[in-house]
C-alpha cells in the first residue's frame, strides 16, 4: 500500500479531512498551526468546501465548531496547549452541552518550551472535562485518531480531545490514507434543549455526563489503541502513553522488549491492563510526554506499595521534553553521549528580522522614555517580545495574549503614569479589546502602541481578523479619535515617531499609536508568489 510521508500535523489535516469534516475552527500557534494550514491547501477540502478559515482567537474557534456541530456536521478546532486556557470556558461546557455532529478538540502540547510561555499539560483538561482522550504514538495514529475521533465522538455524544506534542507534530513518518467518508447531513439536535444550559438542565447533563463515564472506560479498555505487551522478565512493568511508547520501543528494533508494556492512546485509563500489568510485575515504571499525570493517578491508584517511577521520583527529569535516550538512562541501558555541539551550529539567541518595524518602534519609544524611570512597557505575545532582548530591553512584561493593556491599565491604577501597552494587531484582536474597553470605561492614563504588521507574523504570516480596520474598533470601543496616531515606523520617521511618542505619554487619559508596515517576511513572500 502506497503511503504518504506527512508531518504529524498533516497527518491530522488529512485524517480529518478523510473522516468526513465539514469544517476546521483555530487560531494559529505552535506546533497546532500547520494543520489548519494543510486543510486551507488541500483540494479535497476546496472541492468539498471545508470551512477552513481563520478565527479571532481559540475561545471563539471552538464556539463556532460548537455551532457546526450542533447543526449535525463533523467539526475540528485546534489550538496550542496555551490556547486551551483561552477557550476553557466553551471546553469545559461543551462536555456538558454534549454535541451532535462529531466534535474534535486538537491540542498540539509544547513540552520543553521551544515556543511558548509554559509547558502545560492537556490531557489535565480532557480529565477535568471528563471527555475521552486520544494521545497517538505515531503518524498513523495521528491520522487514524482524527479520522475515526468523530465517530468516537458521536457514539460518546461529548467532544473528543486528540492531544499531541510537539515532536509528533512536527516530524515525518509514512501514513496510509483510508477512504474518504462523506460529511454528514445537516440535522437538528434530537434533544431541543440539549444546548440550554440553565441550572436545572446543567445538573440533569452533568449527572448524565457523571454516568458516561463507564461507557468511556469501557471504551478505553475496548480500543485498538491501547493494549498489554506480555514481556518475560517480570522484574518492571512499563506504562508508556502515547509517543513515549515510540521512545520506548527505538531500543527494540525487532519488537520484543522483556518487559511488559500497557500501551495507553486513549483515557481515561484502561484499568484491567494496568491491574494486570500491577498484579505481574514487581515496580512499574510510566512514560509519558509532559506532566507526571499517569504517575500521580497510578501513585493513587494501587494501595499494595508497588513502586511507581517515573517523573516525580526523579527516574526521568520532572520537565522538559521525553526522548529516547532519557527513556534508556531510566532502563539502565547504556547510553550514547555522541559528539560536543560545534560553537557554529550552537543555540543562538533569537531576533528581530532585519528591517523589521518593530525596531524602529521600539527605538523611538526608548528615547521618549528616557527622561522617566525604567519598566514602563508590558508587552504581550507576538514578535514584538523580543524586544526583550540586547540592544533595545525596551519590555518588563510578557505573560498571555492580551495582558499588555490589562497590566498597564493596572500599573496606572497603582500610579506609575505614564504605563505603555505594547501589543501586536493580531493579539489585540485575540485579547486585546476587552482591555482597551476597561482602559476606555475609567479614563486610564495609559499609552496603548499597536504594532501592526498586517499578519499574524510570529506563526508564519496568517491573516489578522483586525486586518485594515484597528481605527474603526479603537473609535468604536471608545478611544478618542484625536488620540489614535498612525505611523510609519521608518528610520526616516525617527524624529516624528520620538514626539509622537513624547506626547502621548504625557496625555491624561486612554491613546493609541499604530505604528504600520507590513511584516518583512510576509512582504517577500507574497512579491514571490506574484513571480
Amino acid at each position: 500500500m502506497q503511503k504518504h510521508l506527512f508531518l504529524g500535523v498533516e497527518a491530522i489535516g488529512q485524517g480529518a479531512i478523510d473522516g468526513g469534516m465539514s469544517g476546521v475552527y483555530a487560531y494559529p500557534g505552535t506546533p497546532s498551526t500547520e494543520i489548519t494550514e494543510f486543510i486551507q491547501d488541500n483540494p479535497i477540502a476546496e472541492e468539498r468546501n471545508i470551512h477552513r478559515k481563520w478565527s479571532a482567537n481559540e475561545k471563539t474557534a471552538l464556539e463556532t465548531a460548537l455551532g457546526m456541530s450542533y447543526a449535525g456536521k463533523r467539526v475540528m478546532s485546534c489550538m496550542k496547549h496555551v490556547g486551551l486556557n483561552v477557550a476553557a470556558d466553551i471546553f469545559v461546557n461543551a462536555a456538558m452541552t454534549g454535541v451532535n455532529g462529531g466534535l474534535i478538540v486538537t491540542v498540539a502540547d509544547d513540552p520543553s518550551m521551544h515556543s511558548s510561555q509554559n509547558e502545560q499539560d492537556s490531557r489535565f483538561y480532557g480529565k477535568f472535562a471528563m471527555v475521552p482522550v486520544l494521545e497517538p504514538s505515531s503518524q498513523q495514529e495521528a491520522y487514524d485518531m482524527a479520522r475515526d475521533g468523530f465517530a468516537l465522538s458521536e457514539k460518546t455524544k461529548v467532544p473528543v480531545m486528540l492531544r499531541i506534542t510537539t515532536r509528533l507534530a512536527h516530524s515525518r513518518a509514512g501514513v496510509a490514507r483510508k477512504e474518504v467518508l462523506p460529511e454528514n447531513e445537516l440535522v437538528m439536535p434530537a434533544d431541543p434543549r440539549q444546548f440550554i444550559l440553565l441550572p436545572a438542565i446543567a445538573r440533569r447533563k452533568y449527572k448524565g455526563l457523571l454516568d458516561s463515564q463507564s461507557l468511556f472506560l469501557k471504551l478505553s479498555e475496548e480500543s485498538e489503541y491501547n493494549r498489554y505487551e506480555e514481556g518475560t522478565d517480570h522484574s518492571l512493568g512499563i506504562v508508556a502513553c502515547g509517543i513515549a511508547y515510540n521512545y520506548l520501543m527505538e531500543h527494540f528494533p525487532d519488537g520484543t522488549c522483556p518487559y511488559s508494556i500497557v500501551k495507553v492512546s486513549q483515557y481515561p485509563l484502561p484499568e484491567n491492563h494496568i491491574n494486570r500489568l500491577n498484579r505481574e510485575c514487581d515496580e512499574i515504571l510510566v512514560l509519558e510526554e509532559g506532566a507526571p499525570m499517569v504517575e500521580e493517578m497510578l501513585k493513587g491508584f494501587f494501595s499494595n506499595g508497588t513502586p511507581i517511577k517515573g517523573r516525580l521520583d526523579g527516574t526521568l527529569p520532572r520537565d522538559g521534553e521525553l526522548n529516547p535516550d532519557l527513556v534508556a538512562k531510566a532502563l539502565g541501558k547504556e547510553m550514547f553521549e555522541g559528539f560536543d555541539i560545534p560553537e557554529v551550529v550552537a543555540n543562538r539567541p533569537p531576533a528581530l528580522c532585519v528591517g523589521c518595524g518593530h525596531q524602529d518602534a521600539y527605538l523611538a519609544m526608548n528615547e521618549a522614555l528616557a527622561d522617566y524611570s525604567k519598566g514602563r512597557v508590558f508587552s504581550d505575545i507576538g514578535c514584538y517580545t523580543l524586544g526583550a532582548l540586547p540592544p533595545y530591553e525596551t519590555i518588563s512584561s510578557c505573560v498571555d495574549m492580551g495582558a499588555s493593556i490589562t497590566m498597564a491599565k493596572g500599573a496606572a491604577d497603582a500610579g506609575l503614569i505614564p504605563a505603555v501597552a505594547m501589543i501586536g494587531d493580531s493579539t489585540f484582536a485575540h485579547s486585546g479589546i476587552t482591555g482597551l474597553l476597561d482602559a476606555v470605561n475609567e479614563k486610564s492614563s495609559i499609552t496603548i502602541v499597536i504594532s501592526d504588521n498586517e499578519s499574524i507574523s510570529m506563526t508564519g504570516g496568517q491573516d489578522s481578523s483586525a486586518f485594515g480596520r484597528i481605527e474603526s474598533i479603537c473609535i468604536g470601543v471608545g478611544v478618542d479619535p484625536a488620540h489614535i496616531h498612525t505611523i510609519v515606523p521608518l528610520k526616516k520617521n525617527h524624529e516624528e515617531m520620538v514626539r509622537l511618542f513624547r506626547e502621548e505619554f504625557a496625555y491624561e487619559g486612554v491613546s493609541v499609536i499604530i505604528p504600520r508596515r507590513e511584516c518583512i517576511q510576509r512582504a517577500s513572500s507574497r512579491k514571490r508568489n506574484k513571480k
